[in-house]
């Protein structure tokens, strides 16, 4: 693994490149989870079986973000690799075929999910209260996929372009949006959770709309045209296939902690919920780093600068180490008034409380793990990536099923449950960190061989 402080740990060469990338998508990052929080409080006025429900259509929806991130982190990886070796337009024909893929991609998730919906809220464990809650939530929130995963690969094409602040402002924006939008259709117009999802269609629409016109303003720009290509659609699908069968195998880690915590309780589920949200902000927030490395990496490797790549690397690594130390004390720090915001219920507010405590202790080792797969994406090595999430999900699962099991209370099952996580972010720690010791991914050029 890198090293891990160095001798001046906040001054070094690369730290202005690192931020300027890094800044922006930190505040864009972080808007996400902070406005889904919001949301959250504003669901859970309606009660505990409402926000329990939102918290399992959410993950449901996360996991169809999740799997379909290679929009973005592929996207950027291409892009970058392009500027960094002066073909921009190439970079841009890229893009464009990234945007039609998302499009299409959105409207068969729409088609396949709606009628899945039922069962899938029933295989998350969802209890006979919950479940109405979730599959209204599902169902509504489902119509914004298209604009969701437009707004995925528009960001990845500004990223692998060095540009981090419109994505910023998109997010910002949309978020902003859609928080506001919650809290009338909830709070003001009583429509229920089914607000709150609607409040989310129309802030991506938005968002997308804002991408897709920036994007194709660029690309005439360059000369692109703004039709799909065949065989760009077929090379952006095949390049995304392997970051496809990773973010599969970490959206299982989250959908068993989901469903497990759901079978815990309706309390430990809406619990999880709160937890796993504050879990995702300061993830996030590091993964500002991560997101700047691929930028950062791909540019490197366009370009052949080997050394420039590793130096950079170590550096980012080292901002992940010094984030995480960071947020442990802050989580910590807060930790007696987190769950006033979300509950007044308090047997979830105490669930709220032990698990934050895991939450707090693996932040800098979640630091490692999220610059280090960043940096790996950038490169594109999005084969070794994919098996070692495949094996890391493999090492996770015995854990997750036995320790709530064998815990003998609520409250130990939900602390055991995040204690199987942790071990799912070691594992993932090691396996990342024994591949940037090496140099099989240090590959350069405008495009990295398949």
């Amino acid at each position: 693994m890198p090293r891990l402080l160095s001798a001046a740990p906040f001054r070094h060469r690369h730290d202005r490149e690192i931020f300027a990338l890094a800044v922006p998508t930190f505040f864009a990052l972080i808007s996400e989870p902070l406005f889904l929080l919001t949301d959250s409080a504003i669901v859970g006025s309606l009660g505990t079986q409402a926000l329990g429900g939102l918290g399992v259509a959410g993950q449901v929806l996360l996991t169809l973000a999740a799997v379909c991130i290679f929009l973005a982190y592929g996207t950027t990886a291409a892009v970058a690799r392009k500027f960094g070796a002066g073909d921009i337009p190439g970079g841009m024909r890229d893009g464009v075929d990234g945007l039609w893929l998302a499009a299409l991609l959105g409207l068969a998730a729409i088609g396949v999910g709606w009628p899945l919906g039922p069962h899938l809220i029933e295989l998350l464990g969802a209890s006979p209260d919950v479940a109405p809650y979730a599959l209204t939530y599902l169902r509504v929130s489902l119509l914004s996929t298209p604009f969701l995963l437009i707004v995925m690969a528009g960001t990845g094409v500004l990223r692998g372009l060095q540009d981090a602040r419109t994505p910023l402002v998109v997010a910002v924006a949309s978020y902003l949006g859609n928080a506001l939008l919650c809290a009338l259709f909830v709070l003001v117009l009583d429509w229920g959770i089914a607000g709150s999802a609607w409040s989310t269609v129309i802030a991506q629409g938005a968002g997308a709309f804002w991408y897709v016109a920036t994007i194709i303003r660029s690309a005439r720009r360059h000369g692109v045209p703004v039709a799909p290509s065949l065989d760009g659609l077929r090379k952006s699908a095949s390049a995304g296939f392997a970051l496809f069968l990773r973010s599969v195998s970490m959206r299982v880690v989250a959908l068993v902690t989901t469903a497990v915590a759901a079978r815990l309780g309706d309390e430990s589920i809406a619990a999880h919920q709160v937890s796993y949200n504050m879990w995702a902000l300061l993830v996030f927030a590091m993964d500002a780093v991560a997101i700047a490395g691929q930028s950062i990496v791909g540019r490197y490797l366009g370009a052949d600068d080997v050394r420039g790549t590793r130096d950079s690397t170590r550096r980012m690594v080292e901002w992940g180490v010094m984030a995480g130390l960071v947020f442990t004390v802050v989580v910590l720090l807060v930790l007696p008034w987190a769950p006033i915001p979300f509950t007044d219920d308090p047997q979830v507010a105490s669930l709220i409380m032990a698990s934050l405590v895991v939450v707090a202790l693996i932040q800098p080792l979640s630091g490692v793990t999220m610059v280090l797969d960043g940096v790996l994406m950038g490169a594109g090595d999005q084969r070794y990536l994919a098996w070692a999430s495949l094996g890391t999900m493999l090492t996770f699962l015995p854990f997750a099923l036995v320790l709530p099991e064998v815990a003998g209370s609520q409250l130990w099952g939900l602390v055991g449950l995040w204690g199987a996580f942790a071990v799912w972010i070691l594992a993932r720690a090691l396996t990342l960190g024994l591949r940037a010791r090496g140099g099989a991914w240090l590959v350069t050029g405008a495009e990295r061989p398949r």
